[in-house]
C-alpha cells in the first residue's frame, strides 16, 4: 500500500510526513514526529489523553486519521509553553498539584487552553462541561477545576 504524503503545521512549524491510510494522528505524533506528550489512554476517543487542537478545535488524535492533517494547523502539548516559560495553565497545574500520574494531563491542559481561548470567563459549570471528555483516575478533578478557574481569573486580570 502506498504511503500518503502530508504537509501540515504542528505547533506553528511546517511539518511533512508519510503515513499509511489507516494510521492515526496520535501514531504519527508519537512516531515520526517525535512528539510524545499526547498519550494513548484508550485508543477509542473515550479518555481525552490524546487531545490536540486542529484549527483551534479540540480533537482526540487517536480518532483522527493522520492523512486528515493535510493543510491543517495542529496544536499539541509540546507547543503550549513558550520556550522555557510555562503557559499560565501549566504553572497553575503545578501550583495546585492538579496532576499525579500525568497520563491525562496533556489532554486536560489542551482542552482547558482551548476553553480559555474561546471563553476567558468560564463558570465552574462551563469548565466541568468542557473537560468532561477528559478522564482522570488520580486527582478527583477538584484541583484541576480550581487550577483552570484561577488561571482564567489571572489571565483576565493581566488582560486589563
Amino acid at each position: 500500500m502506498a504511503k500518503i504524503h502530508v504537509s501540515t503545521t504542528v505547533n506553528g512549524e511546517p511539518q511533512e510526513f508519510l503515513c499509511d491510510a489507516e494510521q492515526s494522528m496520535l501514531d504519527v505524533l508519537r512516531g515520526p514526529l517525535g512528539l510524545t506528550g499526547s498519550k494513548e489512554g484508550c485508543g477509542s476517543g473515550d479518555c481525552g489523553a490524546c487531545t490536540i487542537t486542529v484549527n483551534g478545535r479540540i480533537v482526540c488524535s487517536c480518532l483522527m486519521l493522520a492523512a486528515e492533517a493535510e493543510g491543517q494547523k495542529i496544536g499539541t502539548i509540546e507547543g503550549m509553553a513558550d520556550g522555557e516559560t510555562l503557559h499560565p495553565l501549566q504553572q497553575k497545574f503545578l501550583e495546585h498539584a492538579a496532576l499525579q500520574c500525568g497520563i491525562c494531563t496533556p489532554g486536560v491542559l489542551m482542552a482547558a487552553k482551548a476553553l480559555l481561548e474561546r471563553n476567558p470567563d468560564p463558570s465552574e459549570h462551563d469548565v466541568r462541561f468542557w473537560l468532561a471528555g477528559n478522564l482522570c483516575r488520580c486527582t478527583g478533578y477538584d484541583k484541576i477545576i480550581r487550577a483552570v478557574m484561577e488561571t482564567a481569573a489571572d489571565m483576565r486580570g493581566a488582560a486589563r
